[in-house]
């Protein structure tokens, strides 16, 4: 791979990383020229369309989250049997590296940092997307400080982790929700107690529960109540104690519900360490689009062995790092030597997770049996997919269940049609049973507003006011557009789109800058040197003279601006100088000597062609001095100091 090019702009320098299903390299972009990311799948995963589909599903998830610490999704594509993804190449550690460098962290360190995660998680929640594995190897801390939330490569939309497999384990064992480790279903919260957990290990150096398997830890996750993390660090304000409690609450209603509320409160403990944390949730349940199911024992144990075994190897393998820097360590996995004893730990987690489900139907028959239930007739979940909501509740109540109404979705299937339903068609439950059933909002078809000649900042306001998330930014070069304004988008204005519409705006980068190398001037006519200029874009212009030894160079050019050869922007001035003879330089001693009249030294200076010769003194005197005494030319100004002349002594008597 290094060496080639990929969508004829992405220029792979180096591999920076390898997972289980793809393989990173730092790349150049060619067309902005800046480094990036590049994820390619593996080959041999290639030929796979649910794998293919898996891993474009990080792509989609976060490609339309527009926000500044979260890893920037830039680019998918194919070429030939190369998928890839493209993303923003950030330098710096996980946040990991850094718990372990330091042991832990200041409490004001770890609110700052805290606050950046749930900034990132805000922006993901509301656009309907649930993380499922935050955790310290998926936060980067750039060499700036900035916090950035990566690898949403098990991410799901919030309408899809409402109907997910009750067998499906997911994230990092350490990190896990309650939730997550019982293998129910989830929503945001679920993100809101694994930034607990983070927020925990940041101000303490350890997660809340170790153990030797994942399944031992994913059980204390269930039953066991955390140690404050005061009594581990009594550094630490108790407001913030009560904050990490809060969002470690076993059950999801007593959590932060949701990302701005955690944000308002490690704010106000950020500005007084003394703030009062309401422990107190009010009741939000209407914000959570969550389908609740009945939690119901699995037909056999080999068909909960494989579930198990098909979901912990799938998400195992997606769970990778771009950058060697950022290498997932996996800490809260065990490590293994070899197949084999990998193997066998997927098993004894798979045998774990089956003795837990055993103790359940143990209790469940102990319960029966003392006379707290009796058995129960089963029914078939009738498929409801496709029928309206008046089809669907008769279908639900002639299969003798209860219909519950779980609001709607928007889909692009037909407004008041199921979508969705829970428990799933075919599946055995008690009769009387709830079946809970969302059913299509439809889609509201708006027109793609005009954004050309718009600034990048307002296109980026109308589309937020007409929420429309789902767009990216593009830049090219353009004569016509000034630089940041819109040259184009995609779709074109007026054209029918949803809210869900994948648009690109194209911005302009201004015109291109060509570039020409500087010509050889020195010894041209002036003329000739500016006509030269003029061919290749430059505007030259003669501003003075400078001296020169060589008669040749005399009245051409002598001297450039910039050098023969350098690079130089079309449109850059370009100054010159002609040539003139230097002036020979003489001592004024060899004109003038002490003691000679003034007025005659000055005479002599100037017939030898001085032309700045002053007297300072008494103009009859003589000279006494001069300045300077060096050589110099003759345009150089002559100081002649002159005073009175000694008058010689009387001659003496020889005979006194």
């Amino acid at each position: 791979m290094i060496g080639e090019i990929l969508g004829n702009r992405y220029e792979i320098e180096e591999k920076i990383g390898e997972g289980g299903m793809s393989i990173v390299y730092k790349a150049r972009c060619n067309k902005l020229n800046r480094y990036v990311a590049v994820k390619v799948l593996k080959k041999e995963m290639s030929d796979n369309e649910d794998i293919v589909n898996k891993f474009k599903r990080e792509a989609t998830a976060i490609a339309a989250l527009s926000d500044n610490n979260i890893v920037n999704i830039l680019d998918v594509g194919s070429q030939d049997d190369i998928n890839y993804i493209v993303m923003e190449y950030v330098k710096g550690k996980t946040l990991k590296e850094l718990i372990k460098q330091f042991g832990k962290l200041n409490y004001e360190t770890a609110i700052t940092i805290a606050i950046q995660i749930a900034k990132a998680l805000e922006c993901a929640h509301k656009n309907n997307i649930i993380h499922r594995d935050v955790k310290p190897q998926n936060i980067l801390v750039t060499e700036e400080g900035l916090i950035k939330v990566t690898d949403f490569g098990i991410a799901k939309s919030t309408s899809s982790a409402t109907l997910t497999n009750t067998t499906t384990i997911m994230g990092s064992a350490h990190y896990f929700s309650p939730e997550q480790a019982k293998g129910t279903l989830v929503d945001n919260r679920t993100d809101l107690y694994s930034l607990g957990v983070v927020l925990y290990e940041m101000v303490t150096g350890k997660v809340p529960f170790e153990a030797d398997s994942p399944v031992t830890i994913a059980l204390k996750h269930i039953q066991e109540e955390v140690v404050p993390p005061k009594q581990i660090n009594s550094k630490i304000p108790e407001s913030l104690n009560k904050l990490i409690i809060k969002a470690m609450e076993k059950d999801p209603g007593m959590r932060y519900q949701n990302a701005r509320d955690i944000i308002n409160d490690l704010q106000k403990i950020k500005e007084d360490p003394n703030a009062v944390i309401d422990n107190v949730v009010e009741n939000e349940e209407n914000e959570h689009t969550i389908i609740m199911g009945s939690v119901n024992a699995p037909d056999n144990t080999k068909s909960v062995n494989k579930a198990l075994e098909d979901e912990y190897y799938e998400d195992d393998e997606d769970d990778e790092y771009y950058d060697d820097d950022y290498y997932d360590e996996d800490d809260d996995d065990e490590e293994y030597d070899g197949k084999k004893k990998k193997k066998k730990s997927y098993k004894n987690l798979i045998i774990g997770v089956a003795v837990v489900v055993g103790l359940l139907l143990l209790g469940v028959g102990a319960f029966a049996i003392s006379g707290g239930f009796s058995a129960a007739k089963t029914v078939k979940v009738p498929d409801l997919k496709g029928m309206t909501l008046e089809e669907a509740k008769k279908a639900i109540e002639d299969a003798g269940l209860e219909y519950v109404d779980a609001g709607t979705e928007k889909s692009d299937e037909e407004e008041g049609t199921v979508i969705k339903f829970d428990p799933e068609a075919g599946k055995e439950v008690k009769k009387g049973s709830e079946v809970r059933v969302i059913t299509s909002a439809g889609v509201t078809k708006i027109k793609m507003p005009n954004l050309v000649e718009e600034t990048e900042t307002d296109a980026k306001a109308t589309l937020d006011k007409l929420n429309l998330k789902n767009y990216k930014i593009e830049y090219n070069f353009s004569d016509d557009i000034e630089k940041g304004k819109v040259i184009s988008t995609n779709p074109v204005k007026d054209e029918e789109i949803t809210e869900d519409t994948a648009i690109t705006i194209v911005v302009s980068e201004g015109k291109k800058t060509n570039y020409q190398p500087m010509p050889d001037l020195i010894g041209k006519g002036r003329d000739e040197a500016i006509r030269e200029l003029a061919k290749l874009n430059l505007d030259g212009s003669v501003v003075g003279e400078v001296e020169v030894t060589d008669e040749k160079l005399v009245g051409k050019i002598a001297w450039t601006s910039h050098a023969y050869g350098t690079s130089v922007a079309e449109g850059t001035k370009i100054q010159l100088k002609v040539g003139k003879l230097q002036e020979e330089k003489v001592f004024v001693d060899s004109f003038i000597k002490a003691g000679m009249k003034a007025l005659d030294a000055k005479k002599a200076l100037e017939d030898a062609g001085f032309t700045n010769v002053v007297i300072n003194g008494d103009k009859n005197g003589v000279v006494i001095g001069w300045n300077p005494t060096d050589k110099i030319t003759k345009s150089t100004k002559v100081i002649i100091t002159s005073g009175k002349a000694e008058e010689p002594l009387p001659p003496t008597d020889p005979e006194e």
